[in-house]
């Protein structure tokens, strides 16, 4: 019991995170004592900065021979996924499942994770390289991936076209700049990135923990579940594991179409079928979601990234001892 509660803390974290905005909610009138929105702005930038400092290109481009299984992974990050889910666009458009919809197709629009794809990948005996590769530009092509699939879709919550300079000026300055200084410092900075990884990959879940906070107790403070029925939530959890295993057989079945090798598939469908919850978390708050609606924008990464951390630890492991 001790080590199934230590090896999945975070998610652990995360469902507190829930309790807390219900027992504790953060209202406004606290930011005459502490801005909690100022403080989660800078640490996405931050975030961002160390994720610049943190990537090393040299190494991501040594990678760039096996052009095949990195494009199939990002076809399917960014184009299978939202494939999917477009089909419900006419049935939820104009409806009140229009911000269900919208949410979970925010999810399928999402870039692949880094850090836990590349775990999974070694513990199966995949081929690491090619995850590490593929984990890194994923990122780097959801900063414009991303905002371009969302943008014909989202609305504010009076109806009106979101302002989209606005949009891109919240992606220059908190996502871009960073990541770009990040990188020209990287150089200069790699034995402190080595010596204090471990706490770097701290602060980026500590923000994502806080950004998870605000988002339930304004939504608990607003009474935003009450109108919340039960059928939503079941949709949004049947979704996240249908989109998890549709793509993830889909990859497995094109690999072995490819004649990829056994490293080859494993790292194809591990991080073809991967969703990031610290960008999704992030690039809720740079896309200017509505207050009254971030809480059913973080449903979906939540259920998502809780589902496949679990299933696949437990599929690497099966993978990994054959």
């Amino acid at each position: 019991m001790n080590k199934i509660l230590t090896k999945n803390a975070f998610l652990w974290l995360l469902v507190a995170m829930v309790f807390l905005g219900y027992l504790i909610p953060y209202r406004e009138s606290y930011n005459a004592y502490f801005n909690l929105g100022t403080f989660i702005d800078w640490g996405i930038v931050i975030i961002f900065l160390l994720y610049g400092l943190k990537l090393n290109l040299r190494e991501v481009l040594n990678d760039i021979k096996n052009w095949k299984l990195h494009l199939l992974v990002q076809v399917a990050t960014f184009v299978l996924f939202p494939l999917l889910v477009m089909p419900f666009y006419k049935i939820a458009q104009g409806t009140e499942f229009y911000v269900l919809w919208l949410s979970i197709y925010f999810l399928a629009c999402l870039p692949s994770t880094v850090s836990s794809s590349v775990v999974m990948v070694s513990i199966a005996k995949g081929n690491v390289p090619s995850a590490i590769f593929n984990a890194s530009i994923s990122g780097l092509i959801g900063i414009f991936a991303t905002p371009m699939l969302m943008q014909p879709f989202l609305e504010n919550s009076s109806g009106a076209a979101v302002d989209q300079g606005a949009i891109i000026q919240q992606l220059l300055l908190k996502v871009l700049l960073p990541i770009v200084l990040g990188l020209l410092l990287n150089p200069l900075c790699k034995k402190f990135i080595e010596r204090y990884g471990k706490l770097i990959g701290k602060f980026d879940r500590f923000i994502i923990l806080l950004i998870v906070y605000e988002s339930f107790s304004t939504a608990f403070v607003n009474r935003v579940f009450s109108s919340v029925p039960p059928i939503t939530f079941a949709i949004i959890a049947l979704a996240a594991v249908g989109l998890f295993f549709i793509v993830y057989h889909l990859l497995g079945w094109t690999s072995r179409r490819l004649h990829f090798s056994r490293e080859d598939t494993i790292t194809t469908t591990f991080c073809g079928s991967k969703k990031s919850l610290v960008h999704g978390s992030l690039f809720m708050m740079v896309l200017g979601i509505p207050d009254d609606n971030k809480v059913m924008f973080l449903l979906p990464i939540m259920l998502y990234h809780s589902f496949q951390l679990f299933y696949v630890s437990w599929l690497a492991n099966k993978i990994g001892n054959r």
